[in-house]
C-alpha cells in the first residue's frame, strides 16, 4: 500500500480525535441501559448506587435450598441474589419495560460467569411483570446497604 502525503495528513489529523472520542467514558443512562451484557453504575443523591443490567429470576429447582446467607430461599419471598452488592442489601428493583417496581433484599449469589445483574424470586418478578419474558432490564437502586450479619 502506497501512503501518499494527503492520506498520511488525514491520518495524523484524525488520531488524536479518536483518542478523545476512545477515551470519553460513557455518561449517559440510556446508553448504558442499551449494552445488555454490561452494568452501569451512577450514584444516586438520595439513596446510594444505582445500576442497570438484566434481571431474572430463580428456576423452580432452587425452592427450598439454602442461599449464600444461610437463609431457605422460597419463591414467595421478596428476595434476590446479586454479584455486586453485599448480601442484606435492600434494593429497589424497577422494570425498565413497564415501570414497575418492587423492593427486595439481597441474600445470594450468582453463578460467578453470569452477566445478569440479579435474579428474583417468582413473586417479585410477577410484581415486576416479566414472568413471561424470563429477562427484562432493570434499574437497581441501593436503599440500604448494611451487611448481613
Amino acid at each position: 500500500m502506497i501512503v501518499t502525503a494527503k492520506t498520511y495528513t488525514f491520518i495524523k489529523a484524525i488520531i488524536p480525535a479518536l483518542m478523545i472520542i476512545l477515551s470519553t467514558p460513557v455518561l449517559h443512562a440510556q446508553q448504558a441501559d442499551q449494552a445488555s451484557s454490561k452494568i452501569a453504575t451512577k450514584k444516586s443523591k438520595k439513596s446510594g448506587r444505582i445500576l442497570y443490567g438484566q434481571a431474572s429470576y430463580y428456576a423452580n429447582k432452587f425452592n427450598g435450598r439454602k442461599t449464600a446467607t444461610g437463609e431457605i430461599f422460597y419463591h414467595s419471598k421478596l428476595t434476590a441474589a446479586c454479584n455486586v452488592l453485599p448480601l442484606g442489601t435492600w434494593i429497589k428493583v424497577t422494570n425498565l419495560r413497564n415501570g414497575k417496581s418492587v423492593i427486595v433484599k439481597t441474600n445470594d449469589r450468582l453463578h460467578p460467569n453470569t452477566r445478569r445483574l440479579v435474579d428474583l424470586t417468582k413473586t417479585a418478578a410477577k410484581q415486576l411483570g416479566f414472568i413471561s419474558h424470563g429477562l427484562t432490564r432493570v434499574r437497581v437502586e441501593v436503599l440500604d446497604q448494611k451487611q448481613y450479619k
